[in-house]
């Protein structure tokens, strides 16, 4: 990589980093572009928005500072996760105060109910805060990670030294709980409708085959053998079946009733929704089509992590999901002064401290070849570079799986309200700054490492350091445009059908109604 470098012509060189530069510019203005819209999109926040900056926005921006300053050390690119837990702590912590000064305790008498209902939603977002911050806490000491400070104990190492037995209790008991959490979170759905019911015992069925596997399989030297490897590969048919059938069937058999298909999680916001949005049940169904979306993809992406991983990583990704999930709860509370942007990052770095926590670094030996062929009864390259691809990036593909659910939570659309059918301005806010701050994010990041590998060719740890780190960068870079065009097809085409047989549903009743 350096040779090539080296070798180049410096204008080509330029030009390539310029191009970068070019476009992480242009996906940074366009994130403020749109942050400026919602003044106009979302009158009930606007004091929200027209505030000064708050500390978590500044702490973002800070954050993000923090980590181009740090790619030009050695031992700051060794020692990155660090940088990773430090600003996921920090954030949460950030909203924990959020949350205490947000209870009000100085109101009239006649403002009891209003006040006890805002310090319930105070008090379940503390509570969610904390159980975040324990279980990032947990994650942070599970694998010690890194490079200067790997001979220090941690719970990872504490567990094999027990035994396996303890390991593989501690893996099934995991799986039950995603399970049991994906189960609960899917029946959040106040309509439970019978399409529910059908998509958790599918859910379910998944489950227990990777239940079978464990049981079956608690041997390592036995997980690799002609029937494992078949239980395996009808787990990952029946996940692939239950997963592409939930998003290509759900938009077309969810039930197009009243408002009360409206999801528990949205009941917050229904005090602010003006009276026009409860006739529109198109919203409602796209509200909560994309809630089970999202809940069958962060399930499906648990449990084929489970199985793919090592076994000492299961409560890691029982941590992680439970993260996702609190997140989701605590942002989907109208009573969340967040900014959007701010909870998506919020959302990213915790994807990023996930990497990091279930025992990747930024050097290639931790990466998990032998989980690479799970599953595949003969060689194929291709197929044991995407179960790695898979096995490395968990934690950050997690992330944009759950941006589905985190979309269907925070739907509010301006132009439905006022009447204006415009699906380009629609998709815009639904997919505004869901897309754009991870890509911004990314870019900022592809960019600066970029620069810094172009200034330290010539550096002693080029290869051992430099180099290695830029090609998690580039592989992060996949992982962003793959995870960015899921949740874009998903979104998209779950609008286009709702809006297709809403259309529908209108010429009908005409019909029907010009017959009689």
């Amino acid at each position: 990589m350096t040779i090539a470098f080296v070798q180049r012509p410096v204008s080509l060189v330029a030009f390539g980093v310029a191009a970068l530069i070019a476009s992480c510019l242009i996906l940074v203005k366009l994130l403020f572009v749109i942050n400026k819209e919602v003044l106009t999109q979302e009158i009930q926040d606007v004091e929200n928005y027209t505030k000064p900056w708050k500390l978590d926005e500044v702490f973002i921006f800070l954050g993000i500072l923090i980590l181009v300053i740090s790619m030009g050390s050695s031992s700051m690119v060794e020692e990155e996760h660090y940088i990773w837990h430090f600003l996921t702590s920090t954030i949460n912590l950030l909203f924990f105060r959020k949350a205490i000064q947000s209870f009000d305790l100085n109101k009239a008498v006649g403002d009891l109910i209003s006040v006890g209902k805002e310090n319930y939603k105070s008090g379940c977002q503390i509570s969610l805060l904390v159980l975040t911050l324990f279980s990032g806490r947990v994650l942070k000491g599970w694998h010690q990670g890194g490079v200067n400070w790997t001979n220090l104990p941690d719970i990872s190492t504490w567990l094999e030294e027990a035994g396996i037995q303890y390991i593989n209790l501690i893996k099934i008991a995991s799986c039950i709980m995603i399970i049991m959490l994906g189960i609960f979170v899917l029946f959040l759905l106040q309509s439970k409708t019978k399409v529910a019911t059908v998509i958790g015992f599918s859910l379910l069925m998944s489950g227990l085959l990777v239940l079978q596997h464990f049981m079956k399989h608690q041997d390592l030297s036995a997980s690799y053998n002609k029937d494992a490897t078949f239980s395996v590969q009808v787990f990952y048919a029946t996940l692939t079946f239950t997963t592409v059938t939930v998003v290509l069937v759900l938009p077309w058999i969810m039930p197009m009733k009243t408002r009360e298909m409206c999801s528990k999680w949205n009941l917050y916001m229904s005090a602010s929704v003006p009276a026009e949005v409860h006739n529109m049940t198109p919203i409602f169904v796209l509200k909560d089509s994309l809630h089970v979306m999202g809940c069958v993809y962060i399930t499906s992406w648990c449990l084929l992590q489970l199985l793919l991983q090592r076994p000492i990583n299961a409560m890691p990704l029982l941590l992680l999901n439970v993260q996702i999930l609190a997140y989701m709860l605590a942002f989907s509370s109208c009573g969340s002064h967040h900014k959007q942007w701010v909870e998506i990052t919020a959302l990213y770095n915790l994807g990023m401290a996930g990497h990091f926590a279930l025992g990747n670094s930024n050097t290639l030996a931790t990466i998990d070849v032998a989980g690479a062929f799970i599953g595949i009864s003969s060689h194929s390259t291709f197929l044991s570079g995407v179960l790695m691809f898979i096995i490395t990036y968990a934690s950050p593909m997690l992330f944009f799986f759950s941006l589905v659910m985190y979309i269907s939570i925070k739907v509010r659309i301006c132009p439905l309200v006022t009447g204006d059918e415009n699906s380009g301005e629609i998709l815009k806010s639904l997919l505004g700054f869901p897309c754009l701050v991870p890509l911004s994010i990314n870019s900022i990041l592809l960019s600066a490492n970029t620069i810094v590998l172009v200034l330290m060719r010539n550096h002693l740890f080029i290869w051992s350091v430099f180099s290695p780190k830029y090609l998690y960068v580039c592989a992060a870079t996949a992982c962003v445009y793959i995870g960015v065009f899921i949740v874009v097809a998903t979104v998209i085409y779950t609008y286009i059908v709702l809006f297709w047989l809403r259309r529908s549903l209108s010429i009908i009743i005409t019909i029907k109604e010009n017959d009689t």
